[in-house]
């Protein structure tokens, strides 16, 4: 009898789950976080060329895009070089942030190590996430924010606070998204493609030309 309860009361709360994510990735594109002033944006740099193309996005970003937290792997050494250059001075609260999470993925690591890597990175993500409350997430790629926008839709889903996801793939994927891309194309409230040959097969991104 208690197993039987118990069983109903999980269920219960798996659909409630499951109700409260559609209604936040519903409503998403409702939401503009500008309207109250300014805007907290978590940035994910990813290494190398991903956070070169995250910076040349940054860079068409008004002062109202403040503070900023950036987020890179812990094993990423040039991308807070890279970061402190385009911010011009160090890390401070009032201004910018640089936090550290674990690598989701390494390169031509396994897809089923690669599973257990990510779980460690959610661990990270969530205290960090709900500590930093931005107002929007902005990515483009690197697995790392996969774990980083699991925990900001986790925000929304327990009605704490809906945060703005937003994507915008590689100027390198032509024809066909990257692993991130086809993950966050499901949970992302704008998803951005810079080619039309993506427009065209999925339908839910925006195309703007060549935006990085």
């Amino acid at each position: 009898m208690y197993l039987i309860g118990a069983v109903f009361v999980l269920f219960l709360l798996c659909l409630i789950f499951i109700i409260r994510l559609f209604i936040v990735l519903k409503t998403g594109s409702n939401y503009k976080p500008g309207d109250k002033g300014a805007v907290s944006v978590l940035v994910v740099a990813g290494s190398g060329g991903h956070t070169t193309e995250i910076l040349r996005l940054m860079e068409h970003l008004s002062a109202a895009y403040s503070p900023r937290h950036y987020v890179v792997a812990d094993t990423d050494r040039m991308s807070v070089e890279k970061i402190c250059t385009f911010e011009g001075c160090e890390p401070s609260e009032s201004q910018f942030t640089v936090c550290r999470i674990p690598r989701s993925r390494e390169v031509n690591q396994s897809w089923m190590s690669s599973a257990v890597s990510t779980l460690k990175a959610l661990q990270y993500s969530i205290p960090l996430v709900f500590r930093l409350s931005p107002d929007m997430v902005l990515c483009n790629g690197p697995g790392t924010c996969v774990p980083l926008c699991l925990a900001a839709l986790l925000l929304g889903v327990l009605g704490i606070k809906k945060i703005l996801i937003v994507y915008v793939e590689s100027i390198c994927r032509v024809q066909t998204l990257s692993l991130t891309g086809k993950i966050l194309y499901l949970l992302s409230d704008y998803f951005f493609v810079q080619w039309s040959s993506l427009r065209t097969r999925y339908p839910r991104s925006i195309f703007l030309g060549r935006i990085v």
